[in-house]
């Protein structure tokens, strides 16, 4: 597939990323019955990739700034371009030798992201997308999936933690959303869960309390395959508030309906 010197910019740090991360996965197995456990080193994991995300989109375009999970915010000479980067979304399930997580790359341009990447090591599945364009998985054009029925719908969402968050409320919605969909998942990787809503995979997604680099790639995944994104009030503030709603027109109006009942009730 033609992809534009953008985009190849993106894949290639993308790659590069990905190939210490395939090593360390390998690794994570033996360090399960170690002593000193796997958590250290999968930090150290992470903390490479992104290091390696940035050297390399340094190198293709200097001066554009650079906000990263692990480095957080490092301000660049042009100021109207933002890389935004997780290294490694999914840390948990990398951790646990569980092959669902992804670097996630997005550029932002004067506010408005144009461009995203969401890629698997594990499996090779690249989602990428730019802006006014399409969205596509590897070689295949996307769209996000065409059912108008909640009853219908397959819909990702977050099982957080008790002590982050508000688990009143997360179990208040959860129990909305179960009433009125056909099933609930959790997979553990906001970026992935985004772009299998691009896919047509899911239905629908709704989360709380994210980063932008959780989220960036993934809105414009959804975007240019022809679905909805919004915070969950509707409205545009995702980036800054951590809320995320994505799906189809119907069932995205549909399910932030029926959330929005869940938190009156």
């Amino acid at each position: 597939m033609l992809r534009s010197a953008l985009m190849n910019v993106m894949l290639k740090a993308a790659r590069k990323a990905a190939r210490t991360l395939k090593r360390d996965f390998g690794e994570v197995e033996h360090l399960q019955v170690s002593l000193k456990g796997p958590a250290n080193f999968v930090t150290a994991a992470d903390r490479r990739a992104e290091q390696t995300l940035q050297e390399e989109l340094e190198l293709a375009r200097p001066g554009y700034g650079f906000l990263g999970e692990e480095g957080g915010m490092r301000e660049g000479a042009d100021k109207t371009h933002r890389w935004i980067v997780d290294p490694l979304d999914g840390t948990m399930n990398f951790l646990h030798g569980i092959p669902h997580f992804a670097i996630s790359i997005a550029l932002e341009r004067e506010g408005t992201i144009v461009a995203g990447l969401v890629y698997n090591p594990a499996n090779d599945e690249l989602f990428t997308a730019e802006r006014g364009k399409v969205t596509y998985l590897n070689d295949q054009r996307l769209r996000v999936a065409a059912r108008t029925r909640l009853a219908d719908a397959v819909v990702a969402c977050a099982l957080p933690h008790p002590s982050r968050g508000d688990p009143e409320l997360t179990r208040k919605e959860h129990i909305a959303a179960q009433g009125k969909v056909a099933g609930l998942r959790r997979f553990g990787a906001a970026s992935l869960d985004l772009a299998w809503v691009a896919a047509g995979r899911f239905d629908a997604y709704w989360e709380r309390g994210l980063s932008p680099w959780d989220m960036a790639a993934g809105i414009i995944l959804v975007r240019e395959a022809g679905g909805y994104v919004t915070d969950l009030d509707g409205g545009e503030s995702m980036l800054s508030s951590g809320d995320i709603m994505a799906g189809n027109e119907t069932i995205q109006l549909g399910l932030l309906r029926t959330l929005k009942e869940a938190r009156r009730a």
